[in-house]
C-alpha cells in the first residue's frame, strides 16, 4: 500500500544546510499497522508530513497504491490518505463545533449526505450524538482525539497517519484510543502507519516496527523479534532496554501493554 524508496530531505542550505532524511525505504502492506520509533530528531514525523504533503521539497521516491506521488497534494491523495495529529486540541479549529468540523471534508469534496455521514462516524468512534454540537474545550482529551480520527475518516481513506495520536493523554485514555484504533483497523482493513517515541505503544498496535536513528531507518523487525538476544540492531535493542517497563517479551506476540 506504501513504498518508500530513497526518501531524502533537507533544510537550509550551504554551512547551514541539515540533512533531516538520508535514504529512507521501507514499504507497509495493505492492512498491516507498522510503527516508527526513534529518538526525538531522528526523522520519524518528518516522514509522516512528506507522506501527507506538508513538506513538498523531498526527494526520492513515494508510492501510495502502486501510484507514484508528485511533490503537490490533489484531491485523490487526501480523499486515499489522512493524518491524525499529536495533538487534539491544537489540531481542531477552537471556534467550529464537531459538526462543522466533519461537515467541512465532505463539502469541500462534493460528498453528500452530509447529516447521515456525520452521524455515523461519531458512531464509529465511540461518540453519541450531543457531541455534535460541541466545541473542542467542551470535551476530554480523549473525546477531542475521537473527534480528530472521525475527521481523518469521514472521507473514508485507506490509510491513516499517526503522529504520536496518544501522547498528549492520560495512560488509561492511551489504551482506549489504542484500542479503538485496533478495531477500526480490523473492521474497515486501514492500512497504518504510526511515529511514536513509545515504544510500547507501536508495539500494541503494529505488526512490525521500523526504527529511526539520526535521519536513517537501521532496523525493521516485526513485533516479536524486538526482544531478541540476537538479530535486532544494537540501537533497537538499546531502545527496548530502554523501555523495557513497557514491553514484557512474553506479551509482545499478542501486542499487550502492561
Amino acid at each position: 500500500m506504501i513504498a518508500i524508496e530513497g526518501l531524502e530531505l533537507a533544510f537550509g542550505s550551504g554551512a547551514k544546510r541539515h540533512q533531516v532524511l538520508q535514504d529512507v525505504s521501507f514499504s507497509v502492506g495493505e492492512g498491516e499497522a507498522f510503527g516508527l520509533v526513534g529518538e526525538s530528531g531522528s526523522g520519524k514525523t518528518t516522514v509522516l508530513r512528506c507522506l501527507a504533503g506538508l513538506y513538498q521539497h523531498w526527494q526520492g521516491t513515494i508510492r501510495i497504491g502502486g501510484k507514484q506521488l508528485g511533490h503537490r497534494i490533489d484531491r485523490e491523495r487526501v480523499r486515499r490518505t489522512q493524518m491524525v495529529f499529536q495533538d487534539p486540541y491544537g489540531s481542531l479549529h477552537p471556534r467550529h463545533t464537531v459538526d462543522a468540523t466533519l461537515s467541512e471534508p465532505l463539502h469541500i469534496h462534493g460528498i453528500g449526505d452530509v447529516d447521515g455521514r456525520v452521524s455515523r462516524i461519531l458512531a464509529k468512534v465511540g461518540l453519541d450524538a450531543s457531541f455534535r454540537w460541541r466545541y473542542p474545550h467542551q470535551m476530554s482529551g480523549g473525546q477531542r482525539q475521537r473527534v480528530a480520527i472521525a475527521r481523518a475518516l469521514i472521507l473514508e481513506p485507506r490509510i491513516l497517519l499517526l503522529d504520536e495520536p496518544t501522547s498528549a493523554l492520560d495512560v488509561s485514555v492511551q489504551a482506549e484510543i489504542l484500542n479503538l484504533l485496533a478495531e477500526l483497523r480490523a473492521r474497515d482493513g486501514l492500512t497504518y502507519l504510526m511515529v511514536s517515541h513509545d515504544l510500547g505503544v507501536v508495539v500494541h498496535l503494529c505488526d512490525r516496527v521500523g526504527v529511526m536513528q539520526q535521519g536513517r531507518i537501521v532496523d525493521i523487525q516485526p513485533r516479536d523479534r524486538l526482544t531478541a538476544e540476537t538479530g535486532p540492531h544494537p540501537y533497537t535493542r538499546a531502545l527496548v532496554a530502554a523501555t523495557r517497563h513497557s514491553i514484557a517479551p512474553s506479551r509482545v506476540a499478542d501486542g499487550a501493554m502492561s
